[in-house]
């Protein structure tokens, strides 16, 4: 890893069902030397709630079914002060400040990649974290859940679009903010003709150029960077009558 690069605390990893993100991330993890971050975060949450890591992982990605059993969960775990059943608001806002607590703590730490969890969302205002989004056409990852999950492929569409609806809701209802928006992202890697090594070789080199810039004032940085003015006024190309009805 480039010296730059260790000044980096996190890289986050958003990603399609079976576009291959999760082999990415370990991969990537591995040759870093960082540590991975994937069902363990949903093992700390369940610890830090009271529940058992299956509730936590149900929870994880899905929205509804899991505030009476974190309720439940968190009544009995403390029986000597019994507490009024909270509102589901009130549920939702506990699990998720637990989440961000882990989330954060794990970037404070450093030296993280970060598997899903809201990373990209919990961590976005940090200059200090890489957020990667990994993607692939949809045949091409039902194709993997058949072969790597063992079903057919009518149960491989069903689980693919099942998972993605699941995690586009999951950001959605927590933060208000669309998984495919781009802005969220500092890259994004469609594995459909990308091997996962050159996945991971884009993303140290991002890593190692995005710290780069850590000593730039934000104010300086965007695509205008280091560009001179045009030496005329950019002419437009206008698309042809036909396509905007301005024939005569």
């Amino acid at each position: 890893m480039q010296k730059n690069a260790s000044e980096m605390s996190a890289i986050t990893i958003s990603r399609q069902y079976g576009s291959g993100g999760g082999e990415v991330a370990a991969h990537l993890a591995r040759r870093l030397g960082w540590q991975l971050i994937d069902h363990e975060i949903v093992a700390q949450v369940a610890h830090s709630l009271g529940i058992t890591e299956e509730e936590a992982d149900v929870r994880d990605e899905h929205v509804e079914g899991f505030i009476a059993r974190a309720l439940n969960a968190l009544q009995a775990a403390s029986p000597v002060v019994p507490a009024p059943v909270a509102p589901p608001e009130q549920a939702e806002a506990i699990y998720n400040e637990a989440l961000r607590e882990v989330v954060e703590t794990a970037a404070n730490t450093g030296r993280v990649v970060i598997v899903g969890r809201a990373g990209q969302a919990f961590l976005s205002g940090r200059r200090d974290v890489l957020h990667v989004r990994m993607v692939a056409p949809l045949q091409q990852r039902i194709r993997y859940v058949v072969r790597r999950e063992g079903l057919d492929e009518a149960a491989a569409q069903a689980r693919v679009q099942l998972k993605d609806r699941d995690r586009t809701r999951y950001l959605q209802a927590r933060f208000g903010r669309n998984v495919n928006d781009p802005l969220l992202y500092d890259l994004i890697i469609n594995t459909a003709v990308l091997d996962l090594d050159s996945a991971v070789d884009l993303i140290s080199l991002a890593l190692e150029r995005k710290a780069r810039k850590l000593t730039v004032r934000t104010g300086e940085l965007g695509p205008v960077t280091g560009l001179a003015r045009y030496p005329g006024q950019p002419a437009d190309l206008p698309p042809p009558a036909s396509m905007t009805g301005d024939e005569t």
